[in-house]
């Protein structure tokens, strides 16, 4: 029953990205970085994918006209590092969002439908354009669901990001499963059709609705 099963999904791999969808966004986490920096509480009031109207720069970013992801992070560090009255750039900032690594960082419910999908016998990996350029190598050893993953990668190694089609191409070729048997699943916009574009079938993560975006994903494994 369980091959047959297996015989007909859809899917055999679930590729995730990381920020957002499995990692807390940043802007979720003003709070501590606030406390951290002796800001007031509300400071920091661009609210990103949980509140586009309060966010030029995300709407900017998200529309792909002239702003790449890494740039709207990197100008937002400068901006936290004018409150804080020293220099940071993204890595600094991110450190200070992210370090200590550790599992509270991670969505429960994301660390839940990774097992439940690897214990139905789905293969589970990573395809991230920034973490390693976000928060180095080490960091990674401190976040428990990513040693539960099959492949972790990362194209902060290549340079080559999503969504350029050679970034999936590389994923499928380390991973070992055509692009046609993964549902990906990726909370920027133009990720997601890069995905498509590529052959994927691809999913937008909603990081404003967490747990019904992930809800969501559980059901279109079947799980």
């Amino acid at each position: 029953m369980i091959e047959h099963d297996r015989a007909s999904r859809e899917h055999d791999v679930l590729l995730l990205d990381f920020g957002g969808v499995c990692l807390l966004n940043p802007v979720e986490l003003h709070a501590q970085t606030e406390a951290a920096l002796g800001l007031e509480p509300g400071t920091l009031d661009w609210m990103g994918p949980l509140d586009p109207s309060t966010d030029s720069l995300w709407r900017r970013m998200v529309a792909a006209d002239d702003l790449t992801e890494r740039e709207y992070w990197a100008l937002r560090a400068t901006e936290v590092g004018e409150l804080a009255g020293r220099p940071m750039e993204t890595r600094d900032y991110m450190r200070l969002v992210y370090e200590p690594a550790h599992d509270g960082l991670i969505r429960p419910e994301c660390v839940e439908v990774v097992r439940q999908a690897l214990a139905a016998g789905f293969g589970v990996s990573v395809l991230t354009n920034d973490l390693r350029a976000f928060h180095g190598t080490e960091w990674e050893q401190g976040v428990a669901m990513l040693r539960m993953i099959d492949h972790l990668v990362d194209c902060s190694d290549t340079g080559i990001l999503k969504p350029d089609p050679r970034a999936f191409t590389r994923a499928a070729e380390l991973i070992g499963v055509p692009l046609d048997r993964m549902l990906f699943v990726d909370d920027q916009p133009i990720n997601v059709q890069g995905g498509i574009d590529a052959g994927l079938d691809s999913v937008w993560f909603d990081v404003g609705n967490a747990a019904t975006a992930w809800a969501g994903v559980a059901s279109r494994l079947g799980l």
